[in-house]
């Protein structure tokens, strides 16, 4: 059962760094977002809000250091399974679910635009949230933490 869903981290990690990578590609270049969806076309809109860079750097820089952090993270969890690592996922996962919520609030509630790929950022950060809550408490490696007696003295 770890297995398969290290994969699932994997494939929605993978979706998420493609995605991010498209945002951080566009925002560097001052290219344009293809956005032809109806009812979400404010792709560009957002993209070019003074919320979509955080001190200086477009928030897609931002996306795909995180989902590469979790592909790091997830690869090493096929070598060896360690608290350490099941907790680093977890972290990560937590970040990028509270760093979404945010975004999307301000898309909703200040810029009033919605991005299709922000929000599909969102969805694949709140699935691999899932995924390594999962993870996290169903294959943890149990904490052992031996604590040293100190002998005491023969009773007289």
């Amino acid at each position: 059962m770890l297995r398969p869903l290290l994969v699932f981290v994997l494939t929605f990690t993978f979706l998420g760094l493609a995605d991010s990578w498209y945002l951080a590609q566009s925002a560097l270049t001052d290219t344009a977002l293809t956005c032809n969806i109806a009812g979400l076309s404010g792709c560009n809109v957002v993209a070019q809000s003074a919320y979509s860079h955080l001190f200086g750097i477009p928030l897609g820089v931002y996306g795909v250091v995180f989902y590469a952090l979790v592909f790091v993270c997830t690869a090493l969890l096929f070598l060896h399974r360690s608290r350490f690592l099941f907790r680093s996922l977890f972290g990560l996962g937590l970040i990028g679910l509270i760093g979404s919520t945010i975004f999307v609030a301000l898309q909703i509630f200040v810029i009033q635009a919605l991005c299709i790929y922000c929000l599909a950022s969102g969805a694949i950060s709140f699935v691999i949230f899932l995924l390594t809550t999962l993870l996290w408490t169903r294959f943890t490696p149990p904490n052992v933490v031996s604590i040293p007696t100190i002998p005491l003295p023969p009773e007289a």
